[in-house]
């Protein structure tokens, strides 16, 4: 039986094909990761396979078989929050917080390719997320405070 890994987890897979936002969600209960457009658009199912951004609505469990997946529930040590989170929460950058997650998991893959990165090359990194309260300036403030941080 083909096996998956998630947050550092193996778990069996019984439908290659199965929707892989479906998959976390449903068969594994990882619900931080949402459902938004379904189209790959709005980035609100954003995880990192590898510590690369995919949009999860977009893919299939067998097109990630080989990676390593890592989920917004995958950040924390523990109780220990990832750094990208604790800033999150030090700038209030959430309004309603649905969109975050996504956000958080962008952010994250940027400082894996870029150790000090850019304002434009956080506006790039997240110019496929959509926040619909609008939080864009605090959520720009995180790469910002993360960047002081280093």
């Amino acid at each position: 039986m083909p096996k998956i890994t998630v947050n550092n987890i193996n778990h069996n897979i019984t439908n290659l094909k199965r929707n892989l936002l479906s998959f976390l969600r449903f068969d594994l209960e990882l619900t931080g990761t949402k459902l938004g457009c379904g189209e790959g658009l709005c980035g609100a199912c954003t995880i990192l396979v590898d510590g690369q951004p995919i949009k999860s609505c977009m893919s299939t469990v067998g097109a990630v078989i080989e990676g390593d997946l890592t989920t917004i529930e995958g950040l924390a040590d523990g109780e220990i929050l990832h750094p990208v989170q604790e800033a999150f929460i030090e700038q209030s950058a959430m309004q309603c917080g649905y969109c975050i997650p996504g956000f958080i998991m962008n952010i994250t893959a940027l400082f894996n390719r870029e150790k000090n990165p850019t304002r434009e090359q956080a506006i790039e990194a997240l110019s496929e997320n959509i926040c619909r309260c609008g939080t864009y300036s605090r959520i720009l403030k995180v790469v910002e405070s993360l960047r002081e941080k280093k």
